[in-house]
């Protein structure tokens, strides 16, 4: 419904929806018109009867069946979220500590997503979840390591400073001259450019690398590529955490439902990294509610995510809270925002 769902209402039925809305957000509980009517609305609850109705019918409340009051539908928090919630600030005391919790973590990055991650989690009630980078930042050096035996460790070092380390497997007749001999084509290639862009030019181009390698050479550029590459396990991380906070606050079986359906949701790694990548940098903190998102229409939950970047404004991944549609949208949005541009900071190795 949008904006122009809420120019469409009058000022009482805009008072009335919102008390609703912020009274269930708080509580959980639906709102009937003797609660508001003794919450300071200057009507009688008859006529305050009449106007629910109408939000009712206007598909922004539902009636639950074991209650005569109503809580706002997805399209009503929607409605709510976009023309009538008051972001609130972080405090001194938790920007200070968000500061200090990540930057504790020293400059492993991967440490600090994890830290990140849990932070959200206990700040803000539902479960955190962060994507890892998206690794396309130039290549700075490449090298291919014996370990003995059969067994390499392929090497890419990125401008960005992140190293990314393969173990493999070597083909017979690797020689440690065979090793720098791939590492030097490789250097020679790859040197300032994008692994991605190049992975992709190079994948056409192994012909002519068998042709210019010795051939066993030309095998192990082969292969390092597909080590760096990874297989299904060694695709982008997602790191969640906070599963025990969506149990709080859960009333009946119904509700247990939903939060199992939740778990099975958290479960599905490539499309909440999906989700999680669709996050627009233009728009800064993005919110889904209920079957906004596919991946979350059964379970009825919230989304609250904001990338984190570069300082030259490239999208890394992307850090969120998930939890029931109920979220305390109000704190959890400037959480959100403001732990994103923490950990953006942190990747250019700036932490002040």
């Amino acid at each position: 419904m949008g904006l122009a769902g809420l120019a469409g209402l009058d000022a009482r039925a805009r008072d009335i929806f919102r008390r609703i809305v912020e009274s269930y957000l708080e509580t959980g509980e639906p709102v009937g018109s003797r609660t508001l009517s003794l919450g300071g609305i200057a009507l009688s609850p008859a006529s305050i009867r009449n106007t629910m109705q109408d939000l009712t019918l206007a598909g922004l409340l539902a009636a639950p069946h074991t209650s005569a009051g109503r809580i706002p539908t997805h399209a009503g928090l929607r409605l709510f979220v976009d023309g009538l919630l008051e972001v609130g600030d972080l405090t001194k005391e938790e920007r200070r500590e968000i500061d200090g919790r990540l930057a504790g973590r020293g400059r492993n990055f991967e440490s600090a997503l994890d830290e990140a991650s849990n932070l959200l989690s206990g700040l803000a009630g539902g479960a955190g979840v962060v994507s890892s980078p998206v690794r396309d930042s130039g290549v700075k050096h490449v090298e291919f390591v014996a370990l003995g035996g059969d067994q390499a460790l392929a090497v890419i070092v990125a401008d960005d400073g992140t190293v990314e380390n393969r173990i493999m497997t070597l083909s017979a007749g690797v020689t440690p001259s065979t090793l720098v001999e791939a590492s030097n084509f490789l250097n020679a290639r790859l040197r300032g450019r994008p692994f991605a862009d190049a992975k992709r030019e190079m994948t056409q181009e192994l012909e002519i690398a068998r042709r210019e390698l010795d051939q066993t050479a030309a095998r192990l550029v082969e292969d390092g590529f597909a080590a760096w590459s990874g297989g299904q396990d060694r695709e982008r991380a997602l790191i969640v955490r906070g599963r025990a906070n969506l149990l709080q606050d859960t009333e009946g079986l119904a509700d247990l439902e939903r939060v199992r359906v939740l778990f099975d949701d958290l479960e599905q790694k490539e499309q909440l990294i999906g989700l999680l990548d669709g996050v627009d940098a233009a728009q800064g903190v993005r919110i889904f509610i209920g079957a906004e998102t596919r991946l979350f229409s059964l379970s009825g939950s919230a989304v609250i995510a904001a990338p984190y970047m570069s300082g030259r404004q490239r999208v890394l991944g992307a850090i969120g809270v998930i939890g029931p549609a109920r979220l305390n949208y109000a704190r959890v949005i400037p959480l959100v925002d403001y732990t994103a541009r923490v950990l953006g900071r942190m990747l250019d190795g700036n932490d002040k």
